[in-house]
C-alpha cells in the first residue's frame, strides 16, 4: 500500500501540465480507494483520530449542506470543491494509518526527497533549455516558464517547500550521507530561485535557517556538525544558485508595486466576506461571485483569490476560516517538534499569498506532512501513556 500511495502521490505531480482533468480523477479514485482498504483493515482497531481528521471532515460536511441547502452561487463548483476537501481528508487517513510505523514514515520522506530532488533537476535544467514540457509536450501557457510538469512557479515551490525540510532535517542529523542530503537541499533551493517565485525563496530561505537552529537548540546535532552542515550547506548552495542566477528572481523583487493585482483581488474577497459572512458564496465559487465585488477589470478571468485564506473565508464563511486556522494552529507546536515538518507550517503562511490548495495533487502533499505530524503525536502519546503505566506498576 506504501507503494501504491507514493505512486499516486508522483504521478499526480508528473501529470499537473495535462490540460485535461483524467489525471485528477486518477489520482482522486486512487486516494478514495485507499482509503477504503485503511478503514477496512482498521475496522476491529481502536480508533483515536487526531484534530486535523475532524477539520478535514467538518470541511466536507460543510460543503455538502452548502450544496445540499442551496447556498452556493455555483452548485457545480461546490460539489467540485468538496470533492477535493473530501481528497484531503482521505490523504490524511492514508497517511495516518499508515505512518504510525515510523519506519515507513522515514522510507516514505526519503522516497520523497529523492523524486523531489530529481524533479528539481529535470526543472531546472528544462527551464533554461526549453519551452516545452520535458522537452516534448506543448505547454498550454507557454508565456510561462513552467518547472518541469509544474505550470505554475508557485505550485513548485510549495512541493520544495514541503520537501526541503526533510533534506535538511537528514543532512544534519546524519553522519554518513550528510554531503549527499545537502546537496539535495541545495538543488532543490537552487530551483526555487530559478523558479522566479519569490514567497517560495523567503519560506525556503527561512525554513533552512530554522532547520540548523532547531537542530542545534535541541540538541539533536552538535555545534561542531551544525557548523559542518552549514559549510557544506552554503557552499553548494552558492554554488548551483550561481548555476541559475539570480537576475530574474531579483527583477521581480524590484518590482515597484509586488502586490499590484492581488491587492485588488483581496479587497474583492473582503467585500464578498463582507457580504456573506455566515453562510459564505460555497466552497468553490469564488470565481463565479467575483465579477460582483471585483473593483478593477483585468481583462482576464480570475480564477482564484491569491490568497487560500481569504477565499477559505469568502466561500466557507467566517467559521470556516476559522476551522482553517485551528488547523494550522494545530501544526505549529508538532512541526517545530519534529523540525523536518516545518514545511507544513511554510505552505499554510505561503497560502495568505496565493493558492497551494486549490489544486489537489498540490495541497495533498501539504496535508499528507500534516498526517505525518498527527502519526507522530499519536506515537509520543502513546508512548508516554506506556511509560506512565509503567511507572504506576
Amino acid at each position: 500500500m506504501h507503494v501504491a500511495f507514493a505512486a499516486l502521490f508522483f504521478f499526480a505531480i508528473l501529470t499537473l501540465w495535462v490540460p485535461a482533468y483524467w489525471p485528477v480523477t486518477v489520482f482522486q479514485v486512487g486516494v478514495f480507494a485507499l482509503a477504503g482498504v485503511c478503514l477496512w483493515r482498521s475496522r476491529h482497531s481502536p480508533w483515536r483520530f487526531p484534530y486535523p481528521l475532524y477539520a478535514l471532515l467538518a470541511a466536507v460536511v460543510w460543503g455538502l449542506l452548502q450544496w445540499a441547502a442551496g447556498i452556493t452561487v455555483y452548485g457545480f463548483d461546490t460539489q467540485s470543491a468538496t470533492v477535493r476537501w473530501a481528497t484531503f481528508l482521505a490523504v490524511f487517513l492514508i497517511g495516518f494509518t499508515l505512518f504510525r510505523d515510523r519506519d515507513a514514515a522515514r522510507r516514505f520522506r526519503s522516497a520523497m526527497i529523492w523524486f523531489t530532488s530529481f524533479l528539481a533537476v529535470e526543472a531546472t535544467i528544462q527551464t533554461f533549455t526549453t519551452a516545452k514540457i520535458f522537452w516534448y509536450f506543448p505547454s498550454q501557457y507557454p508565456d510561462l516558464s513552467a518547472m518541469g510538469p509544474v505550470l505554475y512557479h508557485t505550485h513548485y515551490s510549495v512541493l520544495i517547500e514541503i520537501v526541503l525540510p526533510f533534506a535538511l532535517y537528514e543532512a544534519t542529523r546524519r553522519e554518513r550521507g550528510a554531503l549527499l542530503y545537502a546537496g539535495m537541499a541545495a538543488v532543490m533551493y537552487a530551483s526555487v530561485i530559478a523558479s522566479n517565485s519569490r514567497g517560495g525563496m523567503i519560506l525556503t530561505t527561512l525554513e533552512m535557517v530554522a532547520v540548523l537552529a532547531l537542530q542545534w537548540a535541541r540538541g539533536s546535532a552538535s555545534g561542531r556538525a551544525v557548523g559542518a552542515s552549514v559549510l557544506r550547506m552554503l557552499v553548494l548552495f552558492v554554488a548551483f544558485t550561481a548555476v541559475v542566477g539570480w537576475q530574474n528572481i531579483r527583477d521581480r523583487y524590484e518590482t515597484p508595486d509586488p502586490m499590484s493585482g492581488r491587492r485588488e483581488l483581496a479587497i474583492a474577497s473582503v467585500h464578498m466576506i463582507e457580504a456573506h459572512p455566515w453562510s459564505g458564496v460555497g466552497l468553490g465559487a469564488w470565481p463565479t461571485a467575483y465579477p460582483r465585488y471585483a473593483i478593477q477589470d483585468f481583462g482576464l478571468f480570475a480564477n482564484q483569490a491569491h490568497s487560500d485564506w481569504l477565499q477559505w473565508t469568502a466561500e466557507g464563511g467566517v467559521a470556516f476560516g476559522v476551522l482553517m486556522a485551528t488547523l494550522f494552529a494545530w501544526c505549529l507546536a508538532p512541526a517545530f517538534r519534529s523540525v523536518w515538518g516545518l514545511g507544513a507550517i511554510a505552505v499554510f503562511l505561503h497560502a495568505a499569498v496565493d493558492y497551494p490548495f486549490s489544486r489537489p495533487a498540490v495541497g495533498s502533499w501539504a496535508i499528507l506532512v500534516v498526517a505525518m505530524l498527527a502519526a507522530r503525536e499519536a506515537g509520543r502519546k502513546r508512548s508516554a501513556e506506556k511509560t506512565a503505566e509503567e511507572d504506576s506498576a
